[in-house]
């Protein structure tokens, strides 16, 4: 999985391959791309094999979309346990539950027991176990490189991503027509031994203990889906890989009935195209950052929607295998180099802290667009052809190219997300108030009146900050008796929540409130106040004399 933040040095000193240095990164890179040609050999076992059980458009889609469902379904909730739980436990765990899921279904393959409704569960199934393992995966990568090597890691998760799939689907085609259909679901199920086995060895630097307790899951899900709410980088990439993905899947979801239908050809001929695929993104991997230096994140992703808009043309109008095997390769370039610029702008957009949350809202994005069209293309092959199904795909991925041109990639880059710690301790009068809530935080402003229009404006930038670290019911109040006072107020949940907010706040945001700072009147400092829902010994002697809910003090 092409997993990483962007590198906050200067790249041009670090070696391509420097990572490998890294006994860790390289022990288990090595074991995620044998892991990978097994996953590969799966999908091409899985779709060649719903091709005999049934060959209806729709249910050969429905393949696609068991493995892609599952990401959109769980994501979110995954993203959120990766960043509370032990990432490395969480990962043998899971690799191990998918190992036996993959293990029975090579021997009701090999007893001829498997059924279509069988093979989609199935599917499913090892589709839920990535669900949980991606965001975690993609979270350890800056565990096992410096951050100046995290630009390289990245590509060099990409080439093993594209490495893999090089590999996988020829090897299926060839082990299908040799030793038939069970056998590339066996060597899947060997693969996660390979990985298992890695994760054992790996020993991760221990997680810094923090003085908060860790976070709740249906609360940590919540954060994550603020923070990506009130992030205009994040959104604008949200949109993008939408845009690409939903087409996109046309080919992916219709490659099995092309290779037999319209190609007339077998398993062997379905992996090699898949191994055009595999060839092409790795020979896109090798020449996309000399496209990216001269074109740009946005232009890149618009060259690779136009390259995947050809390609599904070429499949749609020239039934040619050699053809086909050509736009297979460019269908490799385009899909690497659009899927590389997503996933470094997603990256670029996301602090640590919310890191898993928010590439497993990207993830869900890429995967749910992908299974969504996966069963439309289907439906739409099924109703009028394959042909048409793929030209309506080419149509739509050029035309959503304008259409989204505005969600700028990339808009994080500039940004410095590490944590300020600037804040200072809030100081409270009694014990710690722990989860008492909620919070209201209050700040008062002076502005002079020259000023105030400047004022307003960066307060509005500043609530998303605000917003994207916990708070909610924020706004901003102007004094009618001294208009020069403006009032900010914000809610948090608990306590707990607001001491979060103090570890959240980036060098951005610090940056930014220096700016609203620097607006204000000279010597006229901040003033701040926390105010808390009373205690519940409070409240119970509030409600025992009379002064309860819906009832006033004279």
């Amino acid at each position: 999985m092409a997993v990483g933040t962007a590198s906050a040095g200067p790249r041009a000193t670090v070696s391509a391959w420097a990572p490998f240095g890294h006994s860790a990164f390289a022990v288990l890179w090595t074991a995620t791309v044998l892991s990978n040609v097994g996953t590969w050999m799966h999908d091409v076992g899985a779709g060649w094999l719903m091709t005999e059980l049934s060959p209806s458009p729709f249910v050969v889609a429905a393949v696609q979309a068991a493995t892609t469902l599952p990401i959109f379904l769980f994501a979110l909730l995954a993203g959120a346990v990766a960043d509370i739980v032990d990432r490395r436990k969480l990962l043998i765990g899971v690799n191990a539950a998918m190992g036996v899921t993959a293990g029975a279904l090579a021997l009701l393959v090999s007893l001829d027991l498997m059924t279509p409704l069988g093979l989609i569960l199935f599917t499913f199934l090892l589709g839920t176990g990535a669900a949980f393992m991606a965001p975690a995966w993609q979270a350890i990568v800056p565990s096992l490189v410096p951050r100046s090597e995290l630009g390289p890691a990245i590509a060099l998760n990409s080439m093993g991503i594209n490495v893999s799939r090089a590999i996988g689907p020829a090897l299926a085609g060839f082990l299908i027509v040799a030793l038939g259909l069970a056998a590339p679901f066996a060597l899947n199920a060997l693969s996660f031994l390979g990985i298992i086995a890695a994760l054992l060895w790996w020993r991760p630097p221990p997680r810094p203990a923090g003085d908060l307790p860790p976070e709740h899951v249906v609360p940590a899900v919540r954060a994550g889906l603020r923070y990506a709410w009130n992030s205009a980088p994040l959104k604008a990439t949200l949109i993008r890989a939408a845009g690409f993905f939903a087409f996109a899947s046309a080919y992916w979801a219709m490659l099995p009935l092309i290779t037999r239908q319209v190609l007339d050809g077998g398993p062997t001929l379905y992996g090699l195209l898949l191994a055009c695929v595999g060839g092409g993104a790795v020979a896109g991997a090798l020449v996309l950052p000399r496209i990216k230096r001269k074109l740009g994140a946005d232009r890149t992703v618009a060259a690779g929607s136009l390259g995947t808009a050809l390609v599904l043309l070429l499949f749609a109008l020239v039934p040619n295998p050699v053809v086909a095997g050509l736009a297979s390769a460019l269908a490799g370039l385009s899909w690497i180099a659009v899927l590389s610029s997503l996933h470094v702008s997603a990256q670029t957009a996301l602090p640590d802290w919310v890191r898993a949350r928010g590439l497993s809202i990207f993830l869900t994005v890429f995967f749910g667009a992908m299974a969504g069209g996966s069963l439309v293309w289907g439906q739409v092959a099924s109703l009028a052809g394959i042909p048409a199904a793929l030209i309506v795909a080419a149509a739509g991925a050029a035309l959503f190219i304008p259409v989204t041109w505005r969600a700028k990639l990339g808009q994080g880059e500039a940004l410095d997300l590490a944590p300020s710690m600037h804040w200072p301790a809030p100081v409270v009068a009694e014990d710690a108030p722990g989860e008492r809530g909620p919070v209201m935080t209050q700040i008062a402003y002076e502005v002079a009146e020259n000023d105030r229009s400047a004022f307003v404006a960066l307060m509005q930038n500043l609530a998303e900050a605000r917003r994207r670290n916990g708070a909610y019911h924020w706004s901003l109040m102007q004094d009618a008796e001294r208009p020069e006072r403006f009032l900010e107020t914000w809610i948090e949940a608990s306590w707990t929540e607001h001491l979060r907010h103090h570890e959240r706040v980036t060098a951005a945001d610090k940056a930014l409130q220096e700016q609203v700072r620097a607006l204000l009147r000279k010597g006229a400092a901040p003033q701040v106040t926390h105010l808390l829902s009373p205690a519940p010994a409070l409240s119970e002697a509030s409600r025992s004399d009379g002064r309860g809910e819906g009832q006033t003090k004279e």
